[in-house]
């Protein structure tokens, strides 16, 4: 059995690099929208996952949260298993959570121009601390 001194030593010298992707990693390509045949009747479209996973830029390490997307669609929908592969995409991508918060954001008002839409993802505790980001777009007064 290791002694606490002899472990501490070996802790110390334990300094491994995990393999992180960039952003480019990120696949829109396989982003699906749908149109949504009810255009004058707004409704409230949510989305839940708490498989959401992302890694830290500088550590490599996985963080694990809870994604909530939260729209009102114009003419189009997120088709939810290209969104399931796209969530998948981030796996190995190295990204700070307020970045991969706003970047999902982004590729789904791309995708489908909704009339608005919040991202919310809620990390796991990490080192003692909880972070929620939480961004939204709302299109604007001239599209509505």
């Amino acid at each position: 059995m290791a002694r606490i001194p002899d472990l501490q030593e070996r802790y110390e010298r334990l300094d491994r690099k995990l393999a992180v992707k960039g952003e480019e990693a990120i696949d829109t390509s396989c982003l699906l929208a749908f149109d949504y045949e009810y255009p004058h009747q707004p409704a409230e479209v949510v989305i839940e996952t708490d498989e959401f996973t992302a890694v830290c830029p500088w550590t490599g390490l996985p963080d694990y949260g809870r994604l909530t997307i939260t729209y009102v669609p114009r003419e189009k929908c997120v088709e939810l298993k290209s969104l399931k592969y796209y969530l998948l995409s981030f796996r190995d991508v190295g990204i700070v959570q307020e970045h991969a918060a706003n970047r999902i954001l982004q590729d789904l008002v791309a995708l489908c121009r909704p009339r608005w839409i919040k991202v919310c993802l809620d990390y796991k505790v990490r080192g003692g601390i909880h972070t929620t980001v939480t961004v939204e777009y709302r299109e604007p007064e001239a599209e509505r």
